[in-house]
């Protein structure tokens, strides 16, 4: 049987329609198949590789950790150098308050720790999120999604849990004494790039701080330069609780973590003790990865390219099928009509060579999310095969 057949056959399947694009290489922003395809990849494997796939200081960061050891013991025993630093250049990347970071290996085991976090911390239960949220798909994490399609068939999940629109200020008099967290992306991102003002993030962080409620950010996805700023909450002169991250992070490794300050972690080391676990949290390779791609996006100047590359993108990709671009930096929704109208264009796309997406609450976009690497050049040949696309869909 070949790759294709196997991967059909003992793979577990989410879709009916799985792209297919069989990979034996990738490079800086492009995928390349075994005979001889080669692909630009615009979304960034949904958000990981900010600094592109196998950036030559990721791969000697692994390799000089597979040269020292592996997975060594359960996360928070041993002291192990990859974490230890890692921690540190995290910390030093966040306002002062947030200064203590647990890993984890994903997204979605990110934010379950926070919301355990805030719950125990508080001594609350409620938890509020926002309308088309997504935060992942373990039980947790969907609880506090805001898309009833994706969760009805899985309840009952988390109790508790109240969603507000994200965005309006009104709805924030669901807030109250009772919560123990709000949390929400910074930017949405399933729902389409759905960005808000600084007002509007101000005074949520009034109202948690009048009500005794922490707020949780998820960056996710926009977090490691991909709007413009190392994280998205720079953009609007606030600070949170606790913050979440992974996907970017690691440069292609797994990895996530949370994040908040020392007093409030300190609840997990009693009543009960190890009051949250995980074995793999912080491998050193995905550690020693992590860290080399901070040192990337602080050296390489990739964060400060973002806005110009990002206003690229949307000075070529005019037509009058494209009825809006929304973005925060290279976190992009080009809008068309319809999914029936999106759909063909981004098979067509792929045909051509270039791997655009939808959004899992928005599908009538395509998503735009390159490694923060791409250079004009390669932002003017996506364009044009977006274009191309576009015409013969």
């Amino acid at each position: 049987m070949n790759n294709r057949q196997l991967f059909l056959q003992h793979l577990a399947q989410t879709t009916d329609f799985p792209l297919m694009i069989e990979v034996e290489k990738a490079e800086g922003v492009y995928l390349f198949g075994p005979k001889g395809e080669k692909y630009m990849d615009l979304i960034s494997g949904i958000g990981v590789s900010n600094v592109g796939h196998r950036h030559p200081k990721v791969l000697q960061a692994i390799q000089e950790q597979l040269d020292k050891y592996l997975h060594l013991m359960v996360y928070g025993e041993y002291v192990q150098s990859p974490q230890s630093q890692l921690a540190k250049a995290l910390c030093d990347t966040l306002p002062a308050n947030l200064d203590n970071v647990y890993l984890v290996n994903s997204g979605s085991e990110a934010v379950e720790g926070a919301l355990k976090l805030a719950k125990r911390y508080t001594g609350k239960r409620n938890i509020i999120s926002c309308v088309n949220a997504y935060h992942g798909s373990s039980h947790g994490a969907l609880s506090v999604g805001g898309n009833e399609i994706f969760k009805r068939a899985y309840r009952p999940l988390l109790p508790g849990v109240f969603n507000i629109q994200f965005g309006a200020p009104k709805e924030m008099d669901q807030i109250n004494e009772d919560t123990a967290a709000v949390i929400l992306e910074t930017v949405q991102g399933e729902a389409g790039i759905r960005t808000s003002t600084k007002e509007y993030f101000q005074a949520l962080r009034k109202k948690c701080d009048e009500t005794g409620t922490l707020l949780i950010l998820d960056e996710i996805q926009a977090g490691f330069g991909r709007t413009g700023k190392f994280w998205a909450f720079e953009h609007y002169g606030i600070t949170p609780d606790i913050i979440v991250c992974a996907k970017g992070m690691g440069g292609g490794m797994p990895i996530g973590a949370f994040i908040s300050s020392q007093e409030m972690m300190s609840v997990f080391k009693n009543n009960p003790l190890l009051g949250h676990i995980t074995t793999f949290g912080g491998h050193p390779v995905s550690s020693a990865a992590a860290l080399a791609t901070i040192e990337i996006l602080k050296n390489e100047n990739l964060i400060s390219q973002v806005e110009q590359k990002a206003d690229q993108f949307k000075s070529l990709l005019i037509h009058p099928k494209i009825k809006s671009i929304r973005n925060k930096g290279l976190l992009m929704a080009v809008e068309f009509e319809s999914f029936e109208v999106v759909k063909p264009i981004i098979d067509r796309a792929i045909e051509l060579g270039v791997i655009t997406d939808w959004f899992l609450f928005c599908d009538d976009s395509m998503r735009i999310a390159p490694p923060l690497t791409i250079s004009a050049k390669e932002i003017e040949e996506a364009c044009e095969i977006i274009l191309k696309a576009i015409n013969e869909a």
